[in-house]
């Protein structure tokens, strides 16, 4: 405990010039690690802006589905951005300081687009309901209005919630290292610097972890429980692989996002302490993989998008043929 002479008067606060990043600096094959995680950037930015394109001008795909799959790639850009250039900065070119505005910016844009990759999941499981579990219902139930209204919805909630994390960070002192045990500016491992009560930022961390994990898993794991039973109501064994098989790429993009985030935000929550190699290695990978991942399972796994890729394909050769070859056989 600090003496009553060392004490900060409470309107005192001191905020250091910037913080260091030195999660993964333990790590073997560091540089390996964080170049891995470069290409799987440049290609989700590739894929997903590819995906986006074909969503924006392909008028047949601007239906509830394609507007929620839209958004997810939205997200997931924005998402992997927050994390992987501050890494290759850290890692790649070994400046690993982070001025304290920049620090909190980070904070607020990761945490807020975390929380809308887990909410769009739950969109996603929403459209998959409704079009199992009520298919003659589906245009009046679930329109482009509907679908438009939900995606702000859950982009105002995220944007809101989020913001006091950050916020609560200035109003904290820091008197001691500014060494960030993590592999960017995160909310736990900053505060945890913190010379003064951080009881607040405890408590908002656990909430943020039941609003980011638990929820949206809980609700995902209701809707298919209700298309389940609507799936095992079916006569028809082909049609019951039909409609599990619209799922399939979403349930994928569940079990990558949530299964290792549950593992790490559980063990946190009941006070097991991970190695925290271990913990950046798999929050970092789950936040790079699956927004590589979602815009490759879409592309081929829908029809649609399928077919409009070939489309453009086509067009964009007979616009630019390729070149004819003169072969001569002797």
């Amino acid at each position: 405990m600090q003496s009553a002479g060392n004490e900060l008067p409470n309107n005192t606060r001191i905020h250091p010039p910037g913080f260091y990043i030195i999660g993964l600096n333990s790590m073997p094959y560091t540089n390996i690690y964080v170049i891995f995680l470069t290409v799987l950037y440049v290609f989700t930015i590739m894929c997903n802006v590819f995906l986006i394109s074909i969503i924006f001008y392909e008028r047949r795909l601007h239906v509830p589905k394609f507007m929620a799959v839209g958004n997810l790639a939205v997200v997931d850009l924005v998402l992997s951005s927050s994390l992987v250039p501050s890494m290759i900065k850290a890692y790649l070119f070994l400046d690993n300081f982070v001025p304290f505005k920049w620090c909190l910016l980070q904070m607020y844009t990761y945490y807020a687009f975390l929380s809308l990759e887990s909410m769009s999941l739950c969109v996603l499981a929403y459209d998959r309901m409704i079009a199992i579990c009520f298919p003659l219902r589906q245009e009046t139930l679930n329109t482009n209005t509907k679908m438009a209204y939900i995606i702000g919805g859950i982009w105002c909630f995220a944007i809101v919630v989020v913001i006091y994390g950050p916020t609560s960070i200035t109003y904290l002192s820091f008197c001691g290292s500014v060494k960030v045990n993590s592999y960017f500016c995160d909310y736990a491992p900053v505060f945890r610097l913190a010379c003064s009560d951080n009881s607040q930022q405890w408590i908002f961390a656990t909430s943020l972890s039941i609003l980011l994990v638990f929820l949206p898993f809980s609700f995902i794991f209701l809707t298919y429980t209700c298309i389940l039973i609507c799936v095992f109501r079916m006569k028809s064994i082909q049609n019951r692989y039909k409609a599990l098989a619209t799922c399939s790429e979403h349930l994928i993009l569940v079990a990558l996002f949530f299964i290792p985030v549950s593992i790490v935000f559980n063990l946190g929550f009941f006070g097991i302490v991970i190695n925290p190699n271990v913990r950046a290695v798999v929050l970092s990978i789950t936040s790079c993989l699956t927004p590589c991942v979602n815009p490759i399972l879409y592309s081929l796994k829908t029809k649609e998008i399928r077919i409009r890729s070939y489309f453009l394909f086509i067009q964009r050769l007979s616009v630019h043929p390729l070149p004819k070859m003169n072969i001569n056989v002797h």
